[in-house]
């Protein structure tokens, strides 16, 4: 066993030195792949498994606040409250509601996709592969156990007659075949896969309450109003996520960003919001080859 594989399970030991080949390539992948001077060297994968249940309200990630207080919030993380414009109704009127950024959700999230993507990479410097295409990511809640599962699944592969990669990190990317032969035809090589999560708690007030029960008014129909607590908490979660990502580019460009936003409601008009930004982190080695213009022909007769 090398050095780099060292720290490997045994199982994925035993899968990398067998004599069968494994790619998560396609055909016409595998023959694009061959067609730029990338080797595919086998499939490589990293898992890890996240419990849930210590990140809430009142854990010790919080840091000490306290966000049913007004004004309880993480020092830095986003945070917007509401008032009742009402006053005292009675016991039961939500005076008070709150958008709170999530950041020991976030934090837990980042460490089990982190935790499992350099497992991968793992698998893919003891082969002594240059790069994984064809990167796949899997995040699964595990069913009434209060844990997430992180996946990561790729084709390690080496530049032919190329030098090893630099700093021994293997480069990585989502794209893969005529995508990712397009990409570098245009001057960007990839660097790494990037993701962020940016969870957001919804703690509505009296008028989101109202609001979002789907029923308003006695007297008949009403015109159409904009839940703003809601639409903001919405909004927030994108941009949230991508200034996570966008601290991870370091100055390079994110190419093939993708959005998933998963929507959990709760009691009351409460919810939580998670969105997550994935790409691919490209750098410009060359500039882009400029097509010439076509001539313009013209028919005669």
């Amino acid at each position: 066993m090398s050095d780099a594989s060292a720290d490997l399970p045994e199982a994925a030991v035993r899968r990398l030195d067998s004599a069968a080949f494994s790619s998560g390539l396609t055909v016409p992948d595998f023959a694009a792949c061959l067609e730029l001077g990338l080797q595919p060297l086998a499939l490589v994968q990293g898992f890890c498994v996240m419990s849930w249940r210590w990140y809430g309200a009142g854990s010790a990630y919080m840091r000490g606040m306290n966000p049913y207080a007004p004004g309880g919030q993480v020092q830095g993380a986003y945070a917007e409250t509401y008032r009742c414009p009402h006053g005292f109704v009675s016991a039961e009127h939500r005076m008070w509601g709150q958008n709170l950024e999530q950041t020991w959700v976030e934090s837990a999230w980042a460490q089990g996709y982190g935790t499992s993507y350099n497992r991968m990479l793992e698998e893919a410097a003891s082969l002594g592969a240059h790069g994984v295409i064809g990167v796949a990511d899997r995040v699964a809640e595990l069913a009434d156990t209060g844990t997430v599962e992180f996946h990561f699944l790729g084709t390690a592969v080496k530049v032919m007659d190329g030098p090893p990669p630099l700093g021994g990190v293997p480069w990585t990317t989502y794209l893969a075949g005529q995508r990712l032969t397009k990409s570098i035809e245009a001057g960007f090589m990839p660097v790494a896969v990037v993701a962020a999560m940016a969870s957001v708690r919804v703690w509505a007030y009296c008028m989101t309450e109202y609001l979002m029960e789907g029923s308003r008014g006695w007297g008949g129909p009403t015109s159409p109003q904009q839940v703003e607590q809601v639409s903001k908490a919405h909004m927030a979660s994108r941009q949230l996520a991508r200034k996570h990502v966008r601290e991870q580019l370091a100055g390079d460009t994110l190419h093939g960003a993708r959005i998933d936003v998963v929507k959990r409601e709760l009691a009351q008009g409460d919810e939580v919001i998670d969105c997550t930004l994935r790409g691919n982190r490209m750098r410009r080695f060359k500039d882009f080859d400029v097509v010439p213009p076509p001539r313009p022909t013209v028919r005669l007769g």
